[in-house]
């Protein structure tokens, strides 16, 4: 599958098994809207599924690891080692999303995307490691789009295998300089606003990170209106892997979790690649980065979640299925209204509670 017929044929989700799921929830025996947010997302998932039948026993977590050539900038903490020791650290279970995937009954599948030395993980390596960005593009155009088809394909294969929800996740050290290049191009916003201390930066290393990406971003040139351009030139092969992931996920017709910031930089291209990709996003939480909530906003997604994390790794991501369980449950076990032979609720809407309010007021002139 191509970047180009993946575009070509991706559907918005079906707005009808959406507002049947919602009628579902309406009839069920407790309080309308009585669980809130996670009702809706229940609900925009039989939209994205097409089914009010909606089933999340397979979860998969896709972790892309990639190293930055950034880094020699000194942008971060620890040098581009620790990328594949951490990477390795996914083939024996001992990374965090690992210990929390298994707690949240998700399969993590990680991916060499990138890696500047040979790993042992499965691998579809572009490139080994990107270019420092900021002595010229990160990578060229064509493995941009490689790096996406690649996590397509991810997409598609799980889909193949009975998955019913994604989510995406990142290893790759100096991956914050490169989501804050490519957010402060796409927004626009100033790379002083969208860039934070990642894993844990002195003010001296921030800044330093910070003049970084103004450098890559102004000898590169890369195009707003062309989010393939922004991710070759500033951006990195992890991203690009995610990107794809939201695409194939939309393609399949999947709902794919955004982790934290990473991930919502390569939420932010895929979505202005094609615009109804936003609608298979599942918000997870929001990150310390200061720039998250801009590209929130921009998505049109609220997190559930806001627990200061920054770790990364899909770990923001794992924190949300065991509350889209809990909310399944009840959609599918409860009974409804009619079967306990209880009085439903009505549905109070704006001109109700104004009758409500006139009423009060003219009962309180009464009285006084």
């Amino acid at each position: 599958m191509t970047l180009e017929q993946c575009l070509r044929d991706i559907q918005l989700p079906d707005a009808g098994y959406q507002e049947a799921a919602g009628t579902r929830w309406n009839h069920l025996a407790k309080p309308l809207h009585g669980l809130g947010r996670l009702e809706e997302e229940i609900a925009r998932i039989a939209g994205m599924t097409r089914t009010t039948k909606v089933e999340l026993r397979r979860k998969a977590l896709l972790v892309f690891c990639a190293d930055n050539g950034v880094v020699e900038e000194g942008v971060t903490q620890t040098d581009s080692s620790v990328t594949a020791v951490v990477a390795n650290n996914f083939r024996i279970g001992a990374t965090s999303s690992c210990i929390m995937a298994e707690c949240a009954g998700v399969d993590i599948f990680p991916l060499d995307i990138g890696v500047q030395v040979d790993t042992k993980i499965p691998t579809h390596k572009i490139r080994y490691g990107t270019a420092n960005m900021t002595k010229g593009p990160a990578m060229e155009r064509q493995q941009a789009v490689e790096a996406m088809e690649t996590g397509i394909r991810m997409a598609m294969e799980r889909k193949q295998e009975g998955y019913q929800i994604l989510a995406v996740g990142e290893m790759g050290i100096g991956n914050t300089t490169t989501s804050s290049a490519v957010a402060s191009v796409l927004l626009p916003a100033d790379p002083a606003i969208m860039t934070g201390r990642g894993a844990g930066l002195t003010d001296e290393g921030l800044q330093r990170k910070r003049e970084a990406i103004c450098k890559a971003i102004q000898i590169n040139k890369p195009d707003p209106q062309d989010p393939i351009d922004v991710l070759a030139k500033v951006g990195g092969l992890d991203l690009a892997g995610m990107a794809g992931v939201f695409l194939g996920g939309a393609l399949c017709q999947v709902p794919v979790v955004v982790d934290g910031f990473i991930a919502s930089a390569a939420a932010l291209v895929a979505a202005r690649l094609h615009p109804a990709v936003k609608e298979y996003m599942i918000p997870s939480h929001q990150s310390k980065e200061p720039g998250m909530k801009k590209i929130l906003d921009e998505l049109g997604l609220r997190p559930f979640l806001d627990c200061s994390m920054s770790l990364g790794e899909g770990t923001g991501a794992l924190t949300v299925f065991p509350l889209l369980d809990m909310a399944l449950a009840v959609y599918t076990k409860m009974r409804t209204f009619e079967e306990i032979a209880i009085t439903p609720y009505e549905e109070l809407g704006s001109d109700s509670e104004k009758a409500e309010a006139d009423a009060a007021g003219q009962e309180i002139e009464i009285c006084g």
